[in-house]
């Protein structure tokens, strides 16, 4: 069994400016898992750095509120919502004003 405490995952700035904390990360640690799953912080008013990955991802917004780009599309988000993220897809996120 693997637990991780929050508290325990480093806190670090990320590639794209968030400020990320990794809870299980496939390259990272010996475990059979082909995705990563982090904690990410955007302050207010920031945006971070457009990017792709080779791989998808899920966004869960927990709260705050942004406009999420992925290639040529925009959409608001709000905490409760769930965002996938195409492999190689330029993707960012906004704050637009709260913590997200």
């Amino acid at each position: 069994m693997k637990i991780k405490k929050f508290k325990d995952c480093a806190e670090f700035t990320s590639g794209d400016g968030c400020i990320l904390r990794e809870f299980l990360h496939p390259d990272k640690e010996d475990i059979d898992l082909s995705y990563s799953l982090a904690h990410a912080v955007l302050k207010s008013d920031e945006i971070s750095k457009p990017h792709s990955l080779k791989t998808s991802e899920v966004y869960y917004i927990l709260e705050g509120e942004g406009r999420m780009f992925i290639d040529k599309e925009s959409a608001l988000v709000y905490p409760g919502d769930t965002v996938y993220i195409p492999p190689r897809a330029v993707q960012y996120i906004e704050n637009t004003g709260i913590l997200i």
